[in-house]
């Protein structure tokens, strides 16, 4: 297909050197629009796994040291002739507002912050209340919410299966959780709250890796039921396998993994942070207060018994999920560009004094 417009020569910038989920975004994105024709670019980390996700038509620049980060993606912008430099996760959109030669975006994975996201000309909210808490200001800013991007077709050609990999036997439950081991995912919640309330016969497997995971290890030891399995590349089957997917995290803006988990059809328990909030909102699932491991572990008790009566192959649940349909979503990112590039030659401010004014 055609591009809907003349092709822009697009910069995106990730520094994360393992793939979590807003680097996913990133490489989908890249991904999707050099397959419309667009001139496709991702500065990144020297060694970054982002590099080897990204199609052929996507050029990947690695940079080999963080030191004056800002200033070389600023340089490099403006030598490949960016239209547009778009920042994902906060560092790369520091580094991306130092790139005043293009037009410059931000997605907001995270959250807004100030220094990292104030300099730039548009942000992109992935969810109505980042939009609505956003400080007044020149940028433009649009909701445009993420989606769940394919995984590795490598990996989804292989058949997985979990419960036989885990030892489950017929009728034992399995409650899976995916994220990074890391304090704003909550798993410490979820293996105090599994441990305090689940049934004996219940399995709980959590998928990914993080600076925590020592400390989860520490934390579940001693409970043969709880197995800690490591970055996998077989997600989507996995989560096939589940009996209950539960998102336990203590802040998250736009949760791909409750994605995936609706995708797959899986009953979902998940932490009333920001994002579950919305995008659960009349669906089929339940909300939990956040940060409260035993209303956690209480909450999964009750799930996995109301889940026990049914039969197993009427444990599938539908969700409404065309608001994240990623055709829609990569076209609206391309107009949003295009807005925000009108935007900001209306304004008509003296770029070349501003980029001067950074450099001094």
């Amino acid at each position: 297909m055609p591009p809907p417009f003349e092709p822009l020569t697009l910069v995106h910038v990730v520094f994360s050197s393992r793939i979590a989920g807003g680097e996913r975004h990133c490489i989908d994105l890249a991904n999707a629009q050099a397959a419309l024709g667009h001139r496709v670019h991702v500065i990144g980390s020297a060694g970054s796994a982002v590099a080897g996700a990204l199609a052929e038509g996507v050029t990947f620049h690695g940079l080999k040291l963080p030191l004056l980060r800002g200033w070389r993606v600023a340089a490099l912008a403006r030598r490949l002739g960016a239209d547009i430099c778009h920042g994902h996760l906060g560092p790369a959109c520091k580094a991306a507002a130092r790139a005043s030669s293009a037009t410059r975006v931000g997605t907001l994975h995270v959250g807004y912050k100030a220094h990292h996201h104030a300099r730039l000309d548009g942000l992109v909210c992935v969810n109505r209340a980042q939009h609505e808490a956003l400080p007044k200001g020149e940028a433009l800013a649009s909701v445009i919410y993420n989606w769940a991007p394919e995984r590795d077709a490598a990996a989804a050609a292989r058949t997985t299966d979990l419960r036989a990999e885990l030892g489950l036997a017929p009728g034992q439950l399995l409650v899976g959780s995916v994220g990074r081991l890391h304090v704003s995912k909550g798993m410490d919640l979820l293996i105090r709250g599994f441990r305090a309330h689940a049934p004996a016969d219940a399995v709980l497997a959590i998928l990914g890796e993080g600076p925590d995971e020592a400390q989860l290890k520490a934390l579940a030891a001693g409970d043969a039921r709880i197995r800690l399995l490591g970055y996998r590349t077989d997600v989507d089957q996995a989560l096939k396998a589940f009996d209950l997917f539960v998102s336990p995290s203590r802040e998250e803006a736009f949760p791909l993994a409750i994605l995936e988990a609706m995708r797959a059809g899986r009953p979902v328990l998940s932490t009333a942070t920001q994002g579950p909030q919305e995008m659960l909102a009349g669906q089929p699932a339940r909300l939990v207060s956040v940060g409260d491991a035993d209303r956690l572990g209480r909450a999964i008790a009750e799930e996995l018994a109301r889940l026990r009566a049914l039969p197993a192959d009427g444990r599938a649940v539908s969700y409404a999920t065309a608001a994240y349909d990623r055709g829609n979503a990569v076209a609206r990112t391309l107009g949003f560009y295009r807005d925000v590039i009108n935007h900001r030659a209306a304004l008509a401010p003296s770029f070349e004094d501003e980029e001067e004014a950074i450099i001094a």
